[in-house]
């Protein structure tokens, strides 16, 4: 089977300015983090995808075909935009229903799907309250319910989490967690790298209009052989514990800290390897092990340096 996007060559700039640069990406996972800062390329890969733009070279397919005034592919497509476009003065359900009319709804059709929408991002009780009432994660649920009515296959949520206090952040990884769940393929494009770890580990990571590496985070990780992976392992033996890696080969570095040592290695298998042999001759000797860089912002930071 096909991808449900794939980008072959994709390039898209806007007079002299590049905004995306041959990119060839293929995504099929349930929740993929499209990750990158402020101005690298991920809404103009977004606007590609949802045709509104058309491709200065290069292609993308959604669903095997291009989007580009494909109205087959765009009612198959829901998209959450960065930027409020609200009416203040009207309801959420209003935006929603008006916006079901628009598309072709009929009324009856246009309120149950409105209802079923609030429903879902779980604004049933604050449906017809005023926008201008609205807290900002109930803005941005109300935005992403508008575009879940068309019960979509494939989700853009641009910048979801962007302004949300914590509980917002947490309600929305939530949210986009049970949408995947409900078969839906959901794309998050964001430029703050631990809030995709809590969603999903498959990312795209763009970076000036570039592709820089896509898959899954750990996958990405160990294939960044330069630079030795930092281990650190907690123990109240600090001197005793670091007296066997210091021989090792594999081991590049070593730093003895307070009841902890960091280990950075070459060669992560044979040192998580020789860490359980000790654990299982000494199991008071380690009590906590944690790969202090296999994380995203870390995988970043490599790639970009």
């Amino acid at each position: 089977m096909s991808p449900i996007i794939e980008a072959c060559g994709l390039s898209k700039w806007f007079g002299e300015v590049v905004a995306l640069n041959n990119l060839d990406i293929a995504l099929d996972s349930p929740v993929t983090g499209l990750l990158g800062p402020n101005g690298a390329g991920k809404s103009t890969f977004i606007k590609l995808a949802l045709g509104l733009y058309s491709p200065s070279k290069g292609s993308i397919r959604i669903f095997g075909e291009a989007p580009r005034n494909n109205h087959r592919v765009m009612r198959r497509i829901g998209y959450c935009p960065e930027t409020d476009y609200f009416f203040e003065n009207s309801t959420g359900f209003e935006f929603i229903y008006w916006l079901n009319r628009y598309w072709g709804m009929q009324h009856r059709q246009a309120v149950t799907s409105a209802e079923a929408a609030c429903d879902l991002v779980n604004m049933t009780e604050r449906m017809h309250d005023a926008i201008d009432t609205y807290s900002k994660g109930m803005r941005q649920r109300i935005k992403i319910a508008q575009a879940l009515t068309g019960c979509p296959e494939l989700l853009f949520l641009d910048e979801p989490m962007n302004g949300l206090d914590p509980k917002g952040r947490e309600e929305m990884y939530l949210l986009i967690q049970k949408l995947a769940g409900k078969g839906m393929t959901v794309v998050v494009s964001s430029h703050i790298l631990y809030e995709i770890e809590r969603i999903t580990d498959t990312v795209v990571l763009i970076y000036g209009g570039t592709l820089l590496a896509q898959g899954r985070v750990r996958d990405i990780r160990d294939l960044i052989d330069k630079y030795p992976q930092a281990i650190r392992i907690r123990t109240t033996q600090a001197r005793t514990l670091a007296e066997r890696f210091i021989t090792q080969e594999a081991v590049s570095s070593l730093e003895i800290e307070e009841n902890s040592i960091l280990v950075r290695t070459r060669d992560p298998n044979f040192t998580y390897e020789m860490l359980n042999s000790i654990a299982l001759e000494d199991a008071e000797l380690i009590q906590g092990i944690a790969c202090s860089d296999d994380n995203l912002q870390s995988v970043f930071d490599y790639l970009t340096r």
